[in-house]
């Protein structure tokens, strides 16, 4: 090998570790202090939804970046104040004129608890799917927790007008600090609870927050369908784990105004014994446990059908994106080996979509999976994105 060719690769991989150094040490320090940050002061929720509550710098930004952890006010499905918690990151660099367009984030199945919010993270920006691309691009990116994880709120797993709440919520906190340069204009991206998250927050953004423009919407392998989610997984370890979640929540948010609707009413005796627990463990680092406590719950874990049996039924459908069209084009990627979100759940909603008017552009991923399809998809969504002009 020529030796220019070897020095500059040296140079590469030199260039790469000191990146990474600085990464590693950057985010050792923003952990000190964490949970103080979390801990929200008297007043936390006193004040107009989409105002921060506090804000502090992160030191182990992305390179060419600057990033913030933010605490601020939203609202749930009900209209009640409830404080959330997430990340803004944006790119260095002048910013267009009217400010950069916010890309925001709705993350993937992490857990329900406070602790599992991917903000508190030792590297809270590992998992936005796509971020490097969207910081070249000139994207401010700005990633909520959802409302219950990172600091104390109600349980929102799947619950979607308060996940959309949250996300726009976020964009409007996001441009409160001068120096994240977000302007008005909105795309939303999401994978799997956060693609239900992104649909929904385009459902809602002309009556939640009417001055922010959402000018794109994506999505992979959204848990758009709930009903067929649940369907696909009534007896099988994936459906206790995302039961343990769901009905948890679902019992939380409805079950002291709706008939049946208590976890009691839904889940064994058996399941509701172990519901909590499973309900306080992070899905990533907490998998092997889940399985472990859920495995002897397949077949035994609800008392009846959700998808067939009142009020569960109506709430999923309740809960299931679609409900409304919107005038953003949409882009839809499902993998062709996802075993989580089947590619006839999402053929389905996409043609609902289509039917009620949405302009979707839907790509299949051959070989990706419910783990890979955000990243498999990332070069055609990049096309997307700059073809559209966003």
């Amino acid at each position: 090998m020529p030796a220019a060719i070897v020095a500059g690769a040296l140079a590469v991989a030199g260039t790469v570790a000191a990146v990474v150094v600085v990464r590693v040490g950057g985010d050792a320090v923003d952990e000190k202090g964490l949970a103080e940050f979390y801990e929200q002061p008297p007043d936390a929720a006193d004040g107009a939804a989409g105002t921060l509550v506090r804000h502090e710098g992160l030191v182990g930004t992305p390179a060419e970046s600057k990033a913030w952890r933010i605490m601020y006010r939203s609202t749930d499905l009900r209209g009640a104040p409830i404080v959330v918690t997430g990340i803004v990151v944006t790119p260095l660099g002048p910013p267009p004129v009217g400010g950069r367009t916010v890309l925001a984030w709705g993350h993937p199945t992490t857990g329900a608890a406070p602790e599992c919010a991917p903000s508190r993270g030792f590297d809270p920006f590992i998992g936005i799917e796509g971020l490097r691309l969207l910081l070249d691009r000139g994207y401010t990116v700005v990633a909520t927790d959802y409302a219950g994880m990172g600091t104390t709120g109600p349980d929102s797993y799947l619950v979607g007008v308060t996940a959309a709440h949250t996300m726009l919520d976020a964009v409007r906190a996001a441009r409160s600090i001068p120096e994240a340069e977000a302007g008005t204009s909105v795309v939303l991206w999401g994978h799997s609870q956060g693609g239900q998250a992104a649909l929904f927050t385009a459902e809602q953004a002309g009556t939640h927050a009417p001055e922010l423009s959402v000018k794109a919407v994506a999505v992979a392998a959204p848990a758009a369908d709930l009903p067929a989610l649940m369907r696909t997984h009534l007896d099988d370890i994936s459906g206790v784990t995302i039961g343990s979640y769901a009905f948890t929540a679902y019992a939380g948010v409805y079950g002291g105004t709706t008939p049946g609707a208590r976890l009691e009413d839904i889940l064994t005796p058996t399941a509701l014994g172990v519901a909590p627990t499973m309900n306080g463990l992070c899905l990533l680092t907490g998998i092997d446990e889940l399985h472990r406590i859920g495995r002897p719950l397949v077949g035994d874990f609800t008392r009846a059908d959700p998808t067939t049996t009142q009020p569960w039924k109506g709430l999923l459908e309740q809960n299931s994106a679609g409900g409304a069209a919107f005038a953003a084009p949409l882009f839809v990627a499902q993998g062709e080996n996802d075993e989580l979100v089947v590619p006839t759940d999402t053929d389905g909603f996409v043609a609902h979509e289509r039917g009620i008017g949405v302009d979707v552009t839907y790509e299949k991923v051959p070989d990706a999976t419910h783990a890979t399809i955000a990243y498999l998809a990332l070069p055609r969504l990049m096309e997307w994105l700059d073809r559209i002009g966003h």
